[in-house]
């Protein structure tokens, strides 16, 4: 093998091993997830073993990224990213970035249908949404709002939060999220004088 692709597959165990804590996963419960043995993940982590297809297709899916992003594959020039919509809590979340780590960006979309019951949530992080179609309720603490298109708003999510929408139409939002507390930053242009 010449030297690129060497260097490439010695690179994914450590790739492999930063991606797992990132997740704050054990090797036991990504053992479960990928159907790989626990001693087969700890030797490729530590590059006792070589990476097969075989074994990086469920690592890969695992972890939520793709086979180039696993195995640092080079730009192919294409900057579209194709990722997979998920169906979840009663939304459709579309990511749109492909990056594990920093901060994250979703369009999420949530059909029309009867009034949800909120059931706020905390977990580390910082959000931010801006409401794109329909109108948004955001339970926030205290707080019960409704944005409209074009409104945004952020917030520290170990604050008690719920998202749904407003009313029986459905509605469509960006949301930018950022584990370790990274925060979204709004520029706007200041006011010209008339």
């Amino acid at each position: 093998m010449d030297d690129d692709l060497n260097g490439a597959l010695d690179a994914v165990g450590p790739r492999l091993r930063a991606l797992r804590r990132e997740r704050e996963t054990t090797l036991a419960d990504l053992s479960a997830a990928t159907g790989i043995s626990v001693s087969t993940l700890s030797r490729l982590e530590s590059g006792g073993r070589r990476p097969t297809l075989e074994l990086l297709l469920p690592l890969a899916r695992a972890h939520g990224v793709t086979l180039d992003e696993l195995v640092d594959a080079p730009p192919t020039g294409d900057p579209r990213i194709h990722l997979r919509p998920v169906a979840a809590f009663g939304m459709t979340m579309l990511p749109l970035t492909r990056r594990p780590g920093g901060i994250q960006a979703y369009k999420l979309i949530i059909p029309a249908g009867g009034r949800a019951v909120p059931e706020p949530k905390t977990h580390e992080g910082y959000e931010w949404v801006y409401v794109l179609n329909g109108r948004l309720r955001l339970v926030l603490g205290e707080h019960d709002l409704v944005l409209e298109p074009g409104e945004a708003a952020e917030f520290d999510t170990r604050v008690p939060h719920w998202f749904g929408r407003a009313d029986a139409e459905g509605v469509e939002f960006l949301s930018l999220f950022g584990s370790q507390g990274e925060r979204a930053h709004l520029r706007a242009r200041p006011r010209t004088r008339e």
